[in-house]
């Protein structure tokens, strides 16, 4: 079976091809950089579910069984910013250093029991025929005021677990797969995705 993965992030096609080849066996997984689609996806959602079905329309609409996320980092004492934002944090051509840069601004000051925060992952899959699966997890945290590990990607640094007393960056793959946003949704999908292919 060929899917595509509405995405050109390296980082997250690797961690979603992982978790894939865990649950569903006899997979290809194709990314946008290898059908050679070039186009810029405008994320034009206000939530993650719909930038989600946007991205994997895309790779509906050229044929393909589409898997997009949308993911993104929500801290309580910023009313859930940068949420949608999360990859754009710190303007048009933010990278993660500017995006955690930006973060630590923001929270300067504020207490370390008021540091709460969620990564979000939504996890679309549309297929030609305009069937759909939808589904939603979060890993509670909260965000530290250095940075710790040089694993991972994104606000890992700075997102600690109280699970783990790690931050995701200090966690192995096989360790942030179990109780990462992504991997929890991937693992929900995964059972969706089996029922739809045996026409449930």
């Amino acid at each position: 079976m060929e899917v595509l993965l509405a995405s050109k992030n390296k980082n997250k096609i690797a961690e979603i091809k992982t978790l894939l080849s865990e649950c569903v066996s006899d997979i290809n997984v194709l990314s946008l950089d290898d059908i050679n689609y070039n186009d810029e996806i405008e994320e034009t959602g206000t939530t993650f579910e719909e930038n989600a079905k946007i991205k994997a329309k895309v790779g509906a609409d050229l044929g393909y069984i589409c898997i997009a996320d949308d993911s993104g980092l929500a801290v309580d004492a910023l009313g859930g910013a940068p949420g949608v934002y999360s990859a754009r944090y710190s303007g048009y051509h933010a990278d993660d250093e500017t995006n955690n840069t930006k973060l630590l601004s923001e929270l300067q000051g504020v207490p370390d029991e008021k540091r709460t925060a969620r990564y979000v992952c939504v996890i679309a899959c549309i297929f030609p025929d305009g069937k759909e699966i939808i589904v939603k997890d979060t890993c509670e945290g909260k965000i530290l005021t250095e940075y710790r590990g040089n694993g991972g990607f994104g606000y890992d640094p700075l997102f600690f677990v109280d699970k783990f007393g790690k931050t995701f960056a200090e966690l192995s793959m096989q360790e942030k797969n179990t109780e990462s946003h992504r991997g929890k949704a991937m693992r929900r999908f995964c059972q969706e995705f089996f029922r739809v292919l045996k026409g449930e």
